[in-house]
């Protein structure tokens, strides 16, 4: 029996797999032609009503709402549609940690590169899918980096997944201990704000990419100015600024190899005071490396196209890095949500 149960739970998951492509961008279709958003304003509506609202042909809209309702996201009873309750508190809220842009991120972004899976692998670089990406550059951070409008597009739809995570790296004790923290790798910023509004006397130095920082500055809230500074550069050509007790690396760590990540870690440590610590927030796979739907799929779209190497690795790595590099009293804070996990060291 147990067997049979396994199969049947296998086979379950295969199917929303191989059938995800089709149905994830029905989800995308349905808040791009307003029908998500349309029946949360207007639960219980009927066919021909959505189809005077949408505007395309009937037996269009009726495979795409055959799709919707198979996910579960839209109920249909009598004829009558409601949205989900978790179409409600993730897709058509306006809260900042909805799923909308990150969803339509990631169908521009991410999904057109794994089709190159198999090229990538093979032939151990990501050329294949920067192909799609003209600008010079290894990595897709620099090749988006010569158009400030693909980095604000790219940065607002990473956005707000950082949102659903952030607080748990906020919450953590060792990090609000830290007065002047510097985020390496820090985006648009999203994690430097939420930390100077969570905590009054801090102040976090955003240290990334010019065009990044450009970025981030423009979008900086009246309110944290002069609290959320850039510093822009090379993270592996320039020297890490000093004067700060704590350092952070927060999706930073997960896109590169274990060689360039040490030598991030050095560069960190050698800029630290002692007892500076070390903060490492990442998406993690288990130390089995047996589970996880977003580390694995984080992991493939790094190698495939984002900069062709690293992954999410699990706390262990992060931890022999660490003690690799100096750190004393590495420890890590895992079971953190969406497969996240905090590594700290403490320069001795």
């Amino acid at each position: 029996m147990g067997d049979s149960q396994e199969f049947d739970r296998v086979y379950e998951r295969f199917q929303l797999i191989v059938n995800g492509p089709a149905l994830f961008n029905a989800v995308i279709t349905a808040l791009e032609l307003d029908v998500l958003p349309f029946i949360s304003r207007h639960p219980g509506v009927t066919f021909e009503e959505l189809h005077r609202h949408v505007g395309i042909e009937s037996h269009k809209l009726r495979v795409l709402m055959l799709a919707l309702c198979a996910t579960e996201l839209v109920e249909r009873r009598d004829g009558l549609y409601a949205n989900s309750q978790f179409a409600e508190d993730h897709l058509v809220t306006d809260s900042p940690e909805g799923w909308r842009d990150t969803l339509i991120g990631w169908r521009r972004f991410q999904y057109p590169a794994f089709p190159h899976m198999t090229a990538a692998l093979r032939t151990g670089t990501n050329e294949a899918a920067l192909a799609s990406y003209p600008e010079p550059g290894n990595t897709l951070y620099d090749r988006l980096a010569n158009d400030p409008e693909l980095v604000a597009n790219y940065h607002d739809s990473i956005g707000p997944f950082t949102h659903l995570f952030a607080h748990a790296l906020l919450d953590n004790a060792e990090i609000a201990e830290v007065g002047r923290l510097l985020d390496v790798g820090g985006g648009d910023g999203t994690t430097a704000i939420k930390f100077v509004r969570r905590y009054a006397n801090a102040t976090v130095t955003i240290f990334d990419m010019p065009s990044v920082c450009r970025h981030a500055e423009s979008g900086l809230p009246d309110d944290v100015k002069g609290r959320v500074l850039t510093h822009p550069g090379d993270i592996f050509d320039d020297d890490f600024p000093s004067g700060f007790d704590g350092i952070l690396f927060s999706h930073s760590m997960e896109v590169f190899s274990p060689e360039h990540n040490v030598k991030l870690l050095t560069k960190a440590y050698k800029a630290l005071p002692p007892g500076g610590k070390i903060f490492l927030y990442n998406m993690c796979a288990p130390d089995d490396e047996n589970s996880g739907l977003l580390s694995a799929r984080l992991s493939l779209f790094l190698n495939v196209l984002a900069s062709g190497e690293g992954m999410t690795y699990p706390p262990k790595d992060y931890e022999r890095w660490l003690t690799e590099v100096g750190c004393r009293s590495v420890r890590s804070y895992t079971g953190l949500p969406y497969e996240h996990a905090l590594v700290v060291g403490v320069k001795g």
